[in-house]
């Protein structure tokens, strides 16, 4: 039996474990990325293992989430993570030169190779064949000092693709007829292989599109092939000598088959405040529009934002509707401003925005109140955009710019004739804002620049046998890392500050949370289904330890949240029996029993002292990640075995 393309990467990196799904397997990693959300953390995680050098082949730290500088924390964290890189061995993109995502993909993605990165959005270069993986900082920083990066083997899902779109439809259209075939919690477990002849039509820039929001599915990461399309795109940044043809092997086997004819594919919608409450635009009907926002690592490529200008080339933005544009690189930028595209959507009316993840993640531009917001994003989370009571719709960049114009939500198609845009065949490189570290035999000149914003990472202890506390929370189902952590302007600057960021922890859901975790110590979380969605940021677990949560019992969890919290020293618990959820009630008096032995046995005994029912819940850990909890967390753990 042959290999799928996943399969293939995975065995040619695997250090430990065997490609049977579910077992746990240790990777070797090529290359990271993070970015300054998340990165400060990573690099304290990374000098706290007291190694010198970075042991990838590539490590590239990105400046390009927390940039609205309204005072001296974000500032002072750029310059922090950029003398960590100078010093340790790693690529550092200054602020202005893009999005993490495009960035890579343009400039360092190589096929056959893996890549794991500090934000969930990594996904975004298996649209050139790499196995790219979104992890937590800490699982990051483990990489970067050459350990291995664990998961269990997935399983393999192949997404057959036939046919050709038709115009005015996108690949965003695509991954939205995926995430309403499969859901957010449908990709768990597993990674989305795609394949057929209708693949060939596809470029990289739309390629990558699916693959990053392949996140939005749970799924570990999303794939395409690496063939003569991906050839021609290395070519055109100059790097044809990075390709490497790979396929899947024609009797390779999948685990699930979904069949996708292109060429029925209609505009499509994420409705809030999901991205899988998909319908077509036509049945959504022409709503009011109050913003239209272009760009984000999910649709900010040279290819859409052409489109963009093509359709608003001529015509100017309905006065009702505020429409904001940010190219994804500076590469982008350069190329519209030479080919007079720029000049284009400036004549429009476009609010023309920073190369940056900005509004995607509450980093301006929020709409107004109650206000209707079209987003080329991956993401409409309630209040992840920074207003409450917005309505924020993930819809293609052909879909947000015709209704820019309009006013109203309008289907494409409705524009009539075809969109001819001229990709050139050789893209504009420079590369003078990414800055190489200095050699090893000079590393010891640089000094790291730390900001009095920045504090020390809580530390994890070992669990004790015998484990008390209070429910301090009760949560329903698809509880989002917003939910836990909320991004936005005005917190993301304090990434860096844990204690400061505790007082919004949960926020939205409940905002006696933090207050209650202090009266009580800490204590447990219980929650529903598909617990910890969304981002890959470790702060989703990080403020819930320094606030002293000790378990967080669930009916199921996202992949990326469970790590996190394994590696933070916070035991992940499901209950045996999901009605057991019932049972529970805000403010109970819990206790779990025979802990350490439950987590090599499997099943901790939870005893509701408040009710006396007794309850059943599992410890689904692999062998390394037992051995993790036991001593208190990953990064115990690396020191313990290093």
């Amino acid at each position: 039996m042959g290999y799928t393309i996943a399969e293939k990467i995975i065995k040619s990196h695997l250090v430990s474990g065997e490609m049977t799904p579910g077992a746990d397997i240790g990777l070797k990693i090529d290359q990271t990325l993070t970015q300054d959300a998340t990165g400060t953390m990573a690099y304290l995680e990374f000098e706290a293992m007291g190694i010198p050098r970075v042991k990838t082949e590539r490590s590239v730290a990105y400046i390009d989430h927390n940039t609205l500088q309204t005072g001296f924390e974000n500032a002072d964290d750029h310059r922090f993570i950029q003398s960590v890189a100078k010093k340790h061995g790693i690529y550092f993109s200054r602020p202005g030169n893009g999005i993490c995502h495009q960035i890579h993909l343009e400039r360092f993605s190589k096929p056959g190779k893996t890549l794991i990165g500090s934000d969930s959005h990594t996904p975004t270069c298996g649209g050139i064949g790499m196995l790219a993986i979104g992890a937590g900082g800490m699982d990051v920083a483990v990489a970067m000092g050459g350990g291995e990066y664990h998961i269990n083997m997935p399983k393999m899902t192949r997404i057959n693709l036939t046919g050709k779109l038709r115009p005015y439809v996108s690949a965003k259209d695509v991954i939205l007829e995926v995430l309403r075939i499969m859901s957010v919690k449908g990709g768990v477990g597993k990674i989305i292989e795609y394949g057929g002849e209708g693949v060939k039509s596809l470029t990289v820039p739309e390629r990558a599109t699916i693959t990053n929001m392949g996140a939005e599915l749970g799924a570990t990461t999303s794939i395409f092939p690496a063939d003569e399309v991906a050839r021609e795109f290395l070519k055109a940044q100059g790097r044809e000598e990075d390709f490497t043809e790979l396929y899947a092997d024609d009797d390779a086997h999948y685990d699930e088959i979904i069949n996708i004819d292109l060429s029925l594919l209609k505009p499509a919608a994420a409705m809030p405040h999901s991205p899988d409450n998909v319908k077509s635009v036509s049945e959504i009907g022409p709503i009011k529009v109050d913003q239209v926002l272009i760009g984000s690592c999910t649709n900010s490529s040279l290819t859409d934002m052409l489109k963009v200008a093509e359709i608003l080339k001529g015509k100017t933005v309905h006065p009702d509707v505020s429409l904001g544009i940010a190219p994804g690189s500076k590469q982008v930028f350069n190329m519209l401003a030479d080919c007079g595209a720029l000049s284009v959507l400036i004549a429009s009316g476009a609010r023309i925005l920073e190369c940056a993840c900005g509004p995607c993640i509450g980093m301006g531009q929020s709409p107004n109140s109650g206000g209707i917001s079209l987003r080329t994003f991956n993401r409409n989370f309630e209040g992840r955009s920074g207003t409450q009571d917005a309505g924020i719709y993930l819809v293609s960049p052909e879909t947000a710019a015709a209704s820019a114009i309009s006013g109203v939500l309008t289907d494409p198609t409705t524009l009539g004739g075809e969109l001819k845009i001229s990709v050139p065949e050789k893209f504009t490189v420079n590369d003078n804002m990414i800055d190489a570290p200095v050699p090893e035999s000079e590393a010891d000149k640089v000094e790291i620049l730390r900001g009095p914003n920045i504090k020390p990472f809580p530390q994890s202890k070992p669990l004790d046998d015998v484990t008390e506390g209070r429910a301090v929370l009760k949560t329903g189902d698809n509880i989002t890392t917003d939910h836990i952590m909320p991004a936005g302007a005005k917190i993301l600057p304090y990434r860096s500050n844990i204690p400061y960021l505790s007082k919004f922890c949960f926020g939205s859901v409940d905002p006696d949370f933090s207050e209650r975790c202090k009266e009580c110590g800490g204590g447990f979380i219980i929650g529903g289904v598909n617990y910890g969605q969304g981002s890959s940021r470790e702060h989703a677990a990080l403020v819930p330890l320094y606030l002293g949560i000790k378990a967080v019992i669930v009916k199921s969890f996202a992949r990326i949240h469970k790590a996190n919290l394994i590696n933070a020293g916070i035991l992940p618990l499901t209950f045996a029996n999901e009605a057991d959820y019932d049972s529970i009630s805000l403010n109970d008096e819990l206790v779990l029993s025979n802990v350490k032995s439950g987590i090599k046995d499997g099943s901790i005994k939870l005893h509701n002292k408040t009710t006396g029912k007794d309850i059943d819940v599992v410890v689904d850990l692999t062998d390394r990640q037992k051995d993790m909890m036991l001593a208190g967390g990953l990064l115990n753990y690396t020191k313990k075995n290093s």
